[in-house]
């Protein structure tokens, strides 16, 4: 009998050490600073703007994707993203990517833009009027 309690006691303990291992490494932390993302080893997700001037780059036989983003303050940070460019980024007004930075480069693994909304034009008219 006691052996049961031992082995549940056991397994809950285990339960409890990967639930505790697995919400520190999704802790994911939002940076609008590009300065501190390059001192930063942890994964974060950054949000800036893309840096039109540049333009961007598409490597279809390797699968990657490039492109400068700013920041508020004007720093700049190259990002690589290993997949495809997403449809609405040239229409985008702003740019989340997650990921890591490694030798000077921000490698994205997952990227989000942000689109103009509809309504924007809508409140910019009524807010003139």
């Amino acid at each position: 009998m006691k052996n049961k309690y031992i082995f549940g006691g056991f397994i809950i303990v285990v339960f409890l050490g990967i639930m505790g291992y697995l919400f520190t490494q999704t802790n994911i932390k939002y940076e609008n600073d590009f300065s501190k993302i390059v001192n930063n080893e942890a994964t974060v997700k950054a949000t800036g703007a893309w840096v039109k001037e540049k333009n961007y780059f598409v490597d279809n036989e390797k699968h990657l994707f490039s492109f400068y983003m700013v920041d508020d303050s004007g720093v700049e940070l190259k990002v690589v993203y290993k997949g495809t460019i997403p449809n609405n980024f040239e229409s985008s007004t702003s740019v989340v990517v997650t990921g890591k930075f490694k030798n000077g480069i921000f490698q994205a693994n997952e990227i989000l833009t942000k689109c103009p909304s509809k309504y924007e034009s809508q409140f910019e008219e009524n807010k003139n009027s």
